[in-house]
C-alpha cells in the first residue's frame, strides 16, 4: 500500500537521525563522566574507551525504545500537519489501519531490544565490573599518576611521583607520607623501582633519599639518609565477584528467584514490551490540533514516556523490596499503558464520527 510504504520510508530515515543524535549525546556524557573519574584516580585511563563501549551496550535498550517512540510520533505528526491523514481518512481507512505498518516496523526493534536486554547488557555489565575490579587490585604505586598526589585505599599512605617509565615499574622523584598509630613517616627519594621477591612479596625500593620520623602534632623529626630503602607493598585482598543482579545472566536470574533477581528480570522483560506499547501510543498521540501547534503533542508524549519509565522503575524497586510480588509487577504498569492506548484509540476514532454526525445535523437544520 502506498501510505504504508511511505510511512516505512519516513520511519527508517527518522529512526536513523534520532538514534544517531541520542547515541552521540549518550557517548559524550559517558566520556565526560569517565574522564572525570579517571582524573580522580577511580578509573584506569586505559579503561575509559572499553567502559564507554560497555556502557553504550547497557543503555541501548532505552535508546532504541526512545528512537522508536520519537520516530513514529514525528512521522505521524508530520502526516497530520501536511494533510496526508485527510487523504487517508477520505479513502475510507481508519486510524486503526496504521497499527499494522507501525507494528511491522516496531517488531525488529523489539527483537533487538530483547536480545540486548537479556544477553548483551548483562555481559557488558560483567565486563565493566571486571575492569573496575582489576584496577582496584593494583598496588598503591601502580595506581599513582605522574605529577599527582594519590592516597592509598587504606588511607594511611600518600604517594607523589614526578614521572614513571613505560613499564610502570621505575619511578623518579618520589614522595611518600605514611601515618601509623600516631606516628608520621615521610620519605623522599630521587628514584626507585618495584621489585618482586622470591617469596611473592613486592617492594618499592627507593634510592638516594631521606626519611623523616616524627609524631603527629609535633615539630621535632628525626632525619635519616639512605642509599636504598624498601617499602613493602601490601597485597590486596582477592577480588570478590560482583553479586549485583544486573551483571547476572538471565538464566541465572530465573534459576535463583530472589527479590532482587526478580526485580532485574522484570526490568529486562519490560524493555521489549515497552517498545511495542510506546509505538502504539504514538499513533493516537500524534493527532495534532493546528490551533495549539505540535509542541503540545511532543510535550505530552515526553511526559507520558517519563511517567511510564518512572513507574517501571518504582515497580522494580517494590519487587526488590518485596512490597509486591513478581507475578503482579511484571504486567501491572504495561497493562495500565495498554488501557490508556486503547482509550486514546477509541477517542480518536469517535471524534471524526461525531464531527460527521454534527455536520449532518447542521445540514438538516439548514
Amino acid at each position: 500500500m502506498l501510505f504504508s510504504k511511505a510511512l516505512r520510508r519516513d520511519l527508517l530515515s527518522l529512526a536513523g537521525i534520532v538514534f544517531a543524535t541520542l547515541f552521540v549525546i549518550m557517548v559524550t556524557t559517558s566520556l565526560i563522566r569517565l574522564l572525570g573519574r579517571a582524573a580522580g584516580g577511580r578509573v584506569d585511563t586505559a579503561s575509559v574507551l572499553p567502559l564507554i563501549a560497555f556502557n553504550s551496550i547497557n543503555v541501548l535498550p532505552v535508546l532504541l525504545v526512545l528512537t522508536l517512540y520519537i520516530a513514529v510520533l514525528t512521522a505521524l505528526t508530520r502526516a497530520y500537519r501536511d494533510s496526508e491523514m485527510v487523504v487517508w481518512f477520505a479513502s475510507g481507512q481508519s486510524l486503526l489501519d496504521w497499527v499494522r505498518p507501525v507494528l511491522g516496523f516496531a517488531a525488529p526493534f523489539a527483537v533487538l531490544i530483547a536480545v540486548i536486554a537479556f544477553v548483551a547488557a548483562p555481559w557488558a555489565n560483567r565486563e565493566a565490573s571486571e575492569y573496575q575490579q582489576r584496577f582496584a587490585q593494583r598496588e598503591d604505586v601502580s595506581q599513582v599518576a605522574a605529577g599527582q598526589f594519590r592516597e592509598s585505599v587504606s588511607a594511611n599512605r600518600v604517594f607523589f611521583v614526578e614521572s614513571l617509565d613505560e613499564q610502570q615499574t621505575a619511578v623518579r622523584n618520589v614522595f611518600v607520607s605514611q601515618r601509623n598509630e600516631g606516628r608520621l613517616t615521610i620519605v623522599v627519594s630521587r628514584g626507585g623501582q618495584i621489585e618482586n621477591r622470591e617469596t611473592g612479596e613486592r617492594f618499592l625500593v627507593l634510592e638516594d633519599g631521606r626519611r623523616y620520623d616524627g609524631v603527629d602534632g609535633q615539630l621535632d623529626f628525626r632525619l635519616m639518609e639512605f642509599e636504598r630503602y624498601g617499602i613493602r607493598l601490601e597485597p590486596r585482598a582477592s577480588a570478590v565477584s560482583d553479586q549485583r543482579a544486573k551483571v547476572k545472566p538471565t538464566l541465572e536470574l530465573i534459576a535463583d528467584p530472589t527479590p532482587r533477581n526478580q526485580a532485574e528480570l522484570l526490568w529486562r522483560i519490560g524493555q521489549p514490551i515497552s517498545a511495542i506499547l510506546v509505538a502504539l501510543l504514538a499513533i493516537p498521540l500524534s493527532a495534532m490540533n493546528p490551533r495549539i501547534g505540535r509542541s503540545v503533542n511532543l510535550f505530552a508524549a515526553l511526559l507520558l514516556y517519563v511517567l511510564y519509565n518512572n513507574l517501571m522503575s518504582i515497580v522494580q524497586a517494590w519487587v526488590a523490596q518485596e512490597r509486591i510480588g513478581f507475578s503482579i509487577g511484571v504486567w501491572v504498569v504495561h497493562a495500565g499503558l495498554a488501557v490508556l492506548v486503547a482509550w486514546m484509540f477509541r477517542r480518536r476514532i469517535q471524534l471524526p464520527r461525531r464531527s460527521w454526525l454534527a455536520g449532518l445535523r447542521l445540514r438538516g437544520a439548514g
